[in-house]
């Protein structure tokens, strides 16, 4: 069996050979189609094949694939035998890789099938497009701060009241020029985001997990394609916390010796984008009755709001890995709540409107059933707050490791909780 490690670069690829412990050099190929075609023609059925991950990685691999047993892309950012090498140069990087692929210590970078590619390019390019939209909104902002013209007298500046004040702006003509050429950019921007939230819709209505992870408060289709696109398999992580640590919201832990493990700051590796839209997402779900609420309140009455939204957006990822694992919604959802996000879902993809429908005598409207299932989740947010303080005034009662730190208990703890019967079973 061979191992064979690919330096991989825009125009070409440096090979390298590892062959009964002994690597070599073995020249370059060019990173086209038809090259890279006739090097998997000239690989043996058995042959493995290692390259960094990389912006066309992802195509190399999928044309090598039919010719080798196994093709590996690694993790860039823990290949430490390269970027801590005294030598760089590209045939030593591809000799590098080969060994490690060989000696089986390369750390491997999961490779999703092309649904899940394809929710990555949509919601990457999104993500792009709203952040090319931002600056002119910026531009424009900064025109009126330099104007003297003081905060817009509405919400959105950019609707249409907001654009007649602009209109009736007095501004010097270089400055109108900049108006006008900042909201040309954005109604081109609108229209293409438009255009992709169509996509990413009719993807969504094809997704079950997507639809699953919707009937969280504060979740919406932008937010769950973000998620499941960076997740993909979620049978790939055995627990949450495996989850928690993938999208980098775990805290870093520092610990040597015999001195205590010391955490720090959330650890940030993973998907930024994934950690933008769980915190957008835990913000939006705070403001709605529930126990996601209860929860930030009572980690923000002790460590504030910043370090509470963090441990939200913790407390999201881990309700998203236990309803993706079991199959099952949120047991808190808002029904009248999730039919609306999924018909808006629905009109966006191109479903026709519906022009009224009509009220069965007997059944409770609209509104009946939203303050209804209000008053449940308000009943919900209290049972999680009495589940808590009882479970606290039991901890402070009990004896053992629990109020004596670093001490082992010597006998089982006595005392249960208050009430616990009446709670409903926890969701978080």
């Amino acid at each position: 069996m061979r191992f064979i490690g690919l330096d991989v670069h825009r125009d070409f690829c440096e090979i390298a050979i590892s062959e009964g412990g002994k690597a070599r050099s073995a020249g370059r190929v060019q990173s086209s189609l038809e090259e890279l075609r006739v090097l998997g023609q000239s690989l043996l059925p058995d042959d493995k094949v290692i390259l960094e991950s990389t912006g066309n990685a992802l195509e190399i691999a999928r044309v090598l694939e039919p010719f080798v047993s196994e093709v590996v892309i690694a993790n860039p950012m823990h290949v430490r035998a390269i970027s801590h090498a005294k030598v760089k140069n590209d045939q030593f990087d591809a000799r590098t890789l080969a060994e490690l692929l060989a000696a089986d210590l390369v750390p491997r970078v999961w490779i999703g099938d092309e649904r899940t590619r394809v929710l990555r390019r949509l919601t990457s390019r999104r993500t792009q497009l709203v952040r090319q939209r931002t600056r002119p909104k910026n531009e424009i902002t900064a025109v009126l701060v330099r104007n003297l013209k003081g905060r817009p007298p509405m919400s959105d500046l950019f609707g249409k009241r907001g654009r007649g004040w602009l209109a009736e702006l007095e501004l010097p003509n270089d400055e109108r020029d900049t108006v006008e050429a900042c909201l040309r950019q954005i109604d081109f921007l609108t229209t293409e985001i438009a255009h992709v939230d169509r996509q990413l819709a009719e993807q969504a209505l094809q997704s079950d997990e997507i639809k699953r992870l919707m009937t969280i408060p504060g979740i919406d289709v932008t937010t769950a394609a973000t998620l499941i696109a960076a997740i993909g398999d979620i049978h790939r992580f055995p627990s949450a916390k495996k989850l928690v640590g993938y999208l980098g919201i775990d805290p870093r832990v520092r610990q040597s010796g015999q001195s205590p493990a010391r955490q720090g700051r959330i650890s940030k590796q993973g998907s930024s984008s994934c950690r933008h839209v769980l915190g957008e997402a835990a913000w939006s779900a705070v403001k709605t009755p529930g126990p996601l609420r209860a929860f930030y309140q009572r980690v923000r009455a002790r460590r504030g709001a910043q370090v509470a939204i963090v441990a939200t957006s913790r407390k999201l990822a881990c309700l998203c890995w236990q309803l993706l694992t079991t199959e099952q919604d949120y047991a808190f959802k808002r029904q009248t709540i999730v039919d609306r996000k999924l018909r808006a879902l629905e009109l966006r993809a191109g479903a026709p409107t519906r022009h009224g429908t009509q009220h069965t005598k007997g059944t409770p409207t609209l509104k009946q059933r939203n303050l209804q299932e209000r008053q449940l989740t308000q009943q919900a947010e209290l049972a999680y707050q009495r589940l808590i303080q009882d479970w606290q005034a039991t901890a402070t009662r009990r004896n053992g490791a629990g109020a004596a730190p670093g001490r082992a208990s010597q006998r089982p703890s006595s005392g249960t909780a208050a009430r616990q019967e009446t709670a409903p079973q926890p969701a978080l």
